[in-house]
């Protein structure tokens, strides 16, 4: 089936990203993997690439574009040669939407020139210990100070993607105590700068996949935030995040399928070079069958991504239906990545193979962003049920 998402300028730079990461990441990812992240300059060479720029408004560096196709393209390629851009992804996918939606003129003019170039690399801090996906439970809390200059806040996050290398990381804080008629009241959002007084990166933790992107606990203690720092209105943080969960679900959706696509690309290969009782694994018929089944698999996966990109680039793409392409395309490649893993056998379990660190990368898809099950919950609501 031929696909009509994307167009020359997207193929245009398909071929400059895939030559770049051939040079630039390939031969240096096992050092990477081993270190447990990316190193701090590469994401300046993602800078000068435009990688981070793609969005931005040319008045501030940036390409100027209003389409989601080029991260698309991004999602595809990095799949494709079995490697991770450490934790840029939130970089570009989270903090970037709250930028561009939230701050003020003078915000922008401050932050996003560096945002482009890779200088500051930005964050998203939400989930805290013993919350995890209830946002309005959170218990870190930001102050206003008695002059009214800034906000003292304290606090403590987890799971914070970027967090070792972040140099701005918006962080969501108690402003005012939640109401009686509603628990999500009282919540705001703040660029906060990491060098500030009190600010701290606790462990860097240790995943079962995702191993280049660095991801961080939090500390917070009696950091002072100007008041210039905060974005949007006072209390209404949890609006704002919910705003941009379409948008971030959309983006675990679309990498979920491109890592399926790019599953059976490695257990073809396999196949066609491994031998086993004299034959080439693909010449038998169970090979054959598992892989057919595979690629049907990630056929509708890609048209269900594809489906999600339109709509969101068109600005149509419903929280349900995020929530449908997340859960369809997250449940694809689970079950795709893992029969591609059995293809290779007991090489598959060896991380030499890029199926093996595939199969752990993929199992987080299925848990942030919203969990499958809550995903059903949204969908079923949009049912009537």
């Amino acid at each position: 089936m031929r696909r009509t998402v994307f167009n020359e300028d997207h193929e245009a730079f398909r071929e400059t990203l895939r030559a770049f990461i051939e040079a630039e990441v390939v031969p240096v990812y096992d050092e990477w993997f081993a270190a447990g992240q990316a190193p701090r300059d590469f994401y300046y060479k993602l800078g000068e690439l435009g990688i981070f720029g793609i969005n931005v408004p040319e008045e501030f560096g940036g390409a100027g574009m209003e389409s989601h196709k080029f991260e698309a393209v991004l999602y595809e390629e990095t799949a494709r040669a079995g490697v991770q851009f450490g934790g840029s992804g939130v970089h570009v996918l989270l903090a970037l939407p709250y930028i561009k939606m939230l701050a003020t003129d003078e915000q922008k003019k401050r932050f996003l020139p560096k945002f482009v170039t890779g200088e500051e690399m930005w964050a998203i801090a939400m989930t805290e210990p013993g919350t995890g996906s209830d946002l309005a439970g959170m218990k870190s809390t930001a102050k206003l100070s008695e002059d009214g200059t800034h906000y003292v806040l304290n606090g403590a996050k987890t799971f914070i993607t970027g967090g070792v290398h972040a140099d701005k990381v918006i962080v969501c804080a108690r402003t005012a105590a939640p109401t009686a008629e509603d628990r999500r009241h009282g919540i705001s959002l703040f660029a906060v700068d990491t060098k500030s007084e009190g600010y701290s990166v606790g462990r860097k933790l240790d995943k079962l996949g995702l191993k280049t992107s660095d991801t961080a606990e939090l500390a917070f203690v009696d950091v002072k935030v100007p008041v210039e720092d905060l974005l949007g209105e006072e209390n209404k943080g949890f609006y704002y995040l919910g705003h941009n969960l379409a948008s971030e679900r959309w983006g675990i959706a679309f990498g979920a399928y491109a890592q399926a696509k790019a599953a059976v690309r490695f257990a073809k290969q396999y196949v066609q070079e491994r031998t086993v009782f004299g034959k080439p694994v693909a010449h038998f018929q169970n090979t054959k069958f598992e892989l057919a089944a595979c690629q049907a698999e990630v056929d509708a996966a890609e048209a269900v991504a594809d489906r999600a990109t339109e709509a969101l680039d068109a600005g149509e793409l419903t929280p349900a239906e995020a929530a449908s392409a997340k859960l369809f395309c997250t449940e694809v490649a689970h079950r795709v990545i893992d029969r591609c893993l059995q293809l290779h056998g007991g090489y598959g379990y060896m991380n030499e193979y890029p199926i093996a660190r595939l199969y752990a990368d993929n199992r987080v898809n299925r848990i942030y962003g919203g969990t499958s099950e809550i995903m059903k919950t949204i969908i079923a609501k949009d049912m009537g049920l």
